[in-house]
């Protein structure tokens, strides 16, 4: 049902926060690309837990297992399935929850919909099953750099709570990003946001931000209006992750504030292409790419499960308090940030094995045509 996400290549994520694993199956990965558990692992060490002061304590190594569809170091074209297992599960540290419901968690949600929930750790609520979204986005990170030589995809946190970075979009790359444990590129902003943190977990709180995601080296002619617009596929992506509360690309809620003359990004001609003199647009009109840089932003709540006290009600519905235990991150951002490109990986992925069958279908029909031309000659 809601586990599987895209058309052409199709990902299904597994698994809860404190059963045996978490894992993903990718359906329609072209064969013969070079892939490793190397590759995949890459990415998942930078969404792991325990990777600072300032995140969740939760000692996972999160090591990946490729299970099908790689022989040899090469995609096979078959589905390729991916397993995670979970090491340092501590159920017991979430008993107090298994009858009290957590405010602005996905507890009282899960139980009104299903009639059952997993308590412990939150269950397939919890934003461990994003495991799977960044090994798959691995995968199509590869493609992606098979199909376009100069694709790049950079996400950072660009605010937390009050603090905002000044960072130059069109020049920012990932080793400037994870340079410190905050991933935001603006050094002397990082080092505020660390210290927010820092005080924000001493206070039991919590806090949120946003992460910015820039991608580059995309053509024009990507995304499938009018349901499956480019930005259309990116929203739903970015909000599917745990977490969010908004999406906004280009100039975003900037342009309400705009008038047409000032928003539209005149056309020109550079280096033998059509080109936009600016990009209000986000790299994306009518639902399509048109080859400029795709940039857009994602704003992160503040994690609902915090130490500090708060009023909340049984399944019984007696009222009642819950100061949550366990291990939390104080701010999901610097964690998100991987997991912000996988999703972006994915869309473009799709999108781009979608076009490509599009250009098949117009390579078969012009063929087709020729044929019919000749025997009219003949």
């Amino acid at each position: 049902m809601g586990n599987t996400f895209g058309q052409l290549f199709r990902v299904t994520t597994f698994g809860e926060s404190h059963g045996g694993g978490i894992g993903v199956v990718i359906d329609g990965c072209p064969p013969k690309i070079e892939i490793s558990e190397t590759d995949l692992q890459r990415e998942l060490n930078r969404r792991r837990p325990g990777q600072s002061k300032i995140t969740t304590q939760r000692k996972e190594e999160d090591r990946c297992e490729i299970l099908s569809g790689v022989f040899e170091g090469k995609t096979l074209g078959t589905p390729i399935g991916i397993l995670v297992r979970n090491k340092d599960a501590r159920p017991e540290d979430y008993a107090e929850i298994a009858d009290k419901f957590r405010p602005s968690h996905a507890d009282f949600t899960y139980v009104a919909k299903y009639g059952i929930r997993n308590w412990q750790g939150g269950g397939r609520a919890s934003a461990r099953e994003t495991i799977g979204r960044v090994a798959a986005g691995a995968v199509a990170k590869k493609i992606l750099s098979i199909l376009y030589s100069d694709f790049e995809v950079v996400a950072y946190v660009a605010q937390i709570h009050g603090v905002i970075a000044n960072v130059n979009r069109s020049a920012v790359k990932m080793k400037d990003v994870e340079t410190n444990a905050v991933r935001c590129p603006d050094a002397a902003a990082a080092r505020k946001m660390e210290s927010l943190i820092e005080q924000i977990r001493g206070e039991g709180d919590s806090v949120g931000g946003v992460i910015e995601c820039v991608i580059r080296g995309i053509p024009p002619g990507l995304g499938e209006p009018v349901f499956d617009k480019l930005e259309a596929d990116l929203a739903k992506a970015m909000l599917s992750l745990p977490a969010t509360k908004a999406f906004e690309i280009g100039s975003g809620l900037a342009a309400t504030r705009m008038r047409g003359s000032e928003h539209n990004d005149p056309f020109e001609t550079r280096g033998g292409k059509i080109r936009t003199a600016t990009n209000n647009s986000g790299g994306v009109q009518g639902g399509i790419s048109n080859g400029e840089d795709i940039y857009f932003r994602v704003a992160f709540k503040p994690a609902a499960t915090i130490a500090r006290e708060q009023r909340t009600v049984t399944s019984s519905q007696l009222r009642t308090k819950l100061a949550a235990r366990g291990r939390h991150d104080p701010c999901v951002l610097p964690r998100a940030v991987p997991i912000v490109e996988a999703m972006a990986a994915l869309v473009l992925c799709d999108h781009a094995l979608r076009q490509k069958a599009i250009g098949l279908s117009v390579d078969r029909s012009e063929a087709s045509s020729d044929e019919i031309r000749r025997r009219g000659r003949s």
